[in-house]
C-alpha cells in the first residue's frame, strides 16, 4: 500500500517505534532493535523480527537496540531503521515525506541534531520535532492552548518525562532516564541477589508484565520463572510473587516520584491549584505497571490518571500536530515557537 505525499509523525522510542501517517492513524507499531551481520554490515531484520533475536544470536549476527535512554546510541544503524520503517510504510515515492519526529524534553541541541540528520538521510524532505509530553498530552485529548495546568507523566522505555503544560507551551519539565527499561534491569538485579538467579531480559519483561506492581495488590500474584543459578550453572525453575515485584522496583519507582515533586515544586502556584483540579495524566508503557496511579497519588495527594491508550498516546499526538506542520519552523520542539496556535 502507498501513501503518497503524505506527512508521517514518529514516535522514535527506546523500547519501540509507532508510524502515524496522516489520514491513516498509525499503520506500524514495531520494537526498536536491528540485526545486523558484523562481518558484511549487512542489515537482516528490523522490528519484531530482529527483537526475537536478542540474545539469542550466533556470533556472526548481533542484535541491538540503536536507541539508549530516549536518544540515538547508534547513528547509522537508527538512519537505517527509520529507512526501513518508512520504507515499509510508504513503498514506492515520488515525493519525500514530511516528519515530525518525538523527543525527550530533556534533549541536547546536539541530541536534536542528530535526530533531525537521521531523519534527512532516511529519506524525509523536511523533519520537524515535537517533545514527548507536549504530544503525550495532545494524544491524551487534553486541550493545550489555554492557560490552564496540566501535569503529563510519559514513562517510555528509556526516559519518563514530566512536564506541566500551559498555552500550548511546556512550563516546567524533567527528564529522568529511568523507565521501561530500568525496571526490568532491577528485576535482573533483584532476582541475582536474592534467588542467586540470572534472568535474561525478555524474562524480566515479561514478568513486569504479567505481575509487576509498585503498589501492593489485593491479591497476590504469582509466576513460575526459569532462569540460570549462578551455584550451579545449570537451570532452576522458581516462583516470583508480586510483593517480591515491589521490592524489586521500589528504587526506580521512587526515582519517579521524586521527579514529579522536584518539577511541582518549581511550578507557579496557580498552575499547581489547576494541577490538583485536573489531576495528574500517566501515558506511556511505564505506566500500565500495576498500581502507578496509586502509587502517585498516594506521595502527592493528587489525583492520578491513565490515560486511554497509554501506550499509543505520543503517536497519536504526534500525528495531531502534522495539521499544524504549515506553521512549524524546521527543528521546532516546542509547539509554542509556531507563529499562531491553529484552533
Amino acid at each position: 500500500m502507498s501513501f503518497v505525499n503524505r506527512d508521517i509523525g514518529l514516535d522514535l522510542g527506546t523500547a519501540s517505534i509507532l508510524v502515524f501517517v496522516k489520514g491513516k492513524g498509525i499503520v506500524l507499531r514495531e520494537p526498536s532493535v536491528v540485526a545486523i551481520d558484523k562481518s558484511t554490515g549487512r542489515l537482516l531484520k528490523v522490528g519484531t523480527e530482529a527483537q526475537k533475536m536478542l540474545g539469542r544470536t550466533p556470533g556472526s549476527i548481533v542484535a541491538m537496540r540503536p536507541l539508549r535512554e530516549g536518544v540515538i546510541s547508534d547513528y547509522d544503524m537508527t538512519e537505517r531503521m527509520i529507512k526501513e520503517f518508512l520504507r515499509k510504510v510508504s513503498g514506492f515515492r515520488l515525493f519525500k515525506p514530511r516528519l515530525v519526529i518525538c523527543v525527550p524534553s530533556g534533549i541536547t541541541e546536539v541530541e536534536e541534531r542528530a535526530v533531525i540528520d537521521a531523519g534527512m538521510q532516511a529519506g524525509a524532505r523536511r523533519v520537524y520535532l515535537i517533545e514527548e509530553p507536549v504530544a503525550a498530552a495532545i494524544g491524551a485529548g487534553i486541550d493545550i492552548s489555554k492557560p490552564v495546568g496540566h501535569m503529563v507523566v510519559d514513562i517510555g522505555g528509556g526516559t519518563t518525562d514530566i512536564a506541566v503544560i500551559s498555552l500550548s507551551g511546556i512550563v516546567e519539565s524533567t527528564s529522568i532516564k529511568i523507565a521501561g527499561d530500568q525496571f526490568d534491569e532491577s528485576i535482573i538485579k533483584y532476582l541475582r541477589r536474592k534467588n542467586n538467579v540470572l534472568v535474561g531480559e525478555r524474562t524480566a519483561e515479561e514478568l513486569k508484565i504479567s505481575i509487576g506492581c509498585v503498589y501492593p495488590r489485593p491479591d497476590e500474584k504469582t509466576v513460575e520463572i526459569k532462569g540460570r543459578c549462578l551455584m550451579t550453572g545449570l537451570p532452576k525453575v522458581f516462583e516470583v510473587s508480586s510483593s517480591e515485584m515491589i521490592e524489586a522496583l521500589e528504587e526506580v519507582s521512587s526515582r519517579i516520584v521524586e521527579g514529579i515533586h522536584s518539577v511541582l515544586e518549581r511550578t507557579p502556584p496557580e498552575l499547581v491549584a489547576d494541577i490538583s483540579t485536573n489531576g495528574i495524566i500517566m501515558t506511556g508503557g511505564g505506566c500500565l505497571i500495576w498500581g502507578f496511579d496509586k502509587l502517585i497519588h498516594s506521595k502527592t495527594g493528587i489525583e492520578t490518571h491513565i490515560a486511554d491508550e497509554a501506550v499509543s498516546c505520543v503517536a497519536y499526538g504526534t500525528g495531531k500536530s502534522l495539521e499544524w506542520v504549515n506553521e512549524m519552523q524546521d527543528g521546532t520542539i516546542n509547539l509554542s515557537r509556531r507563529k499562531q496556535m491553529r484552533e
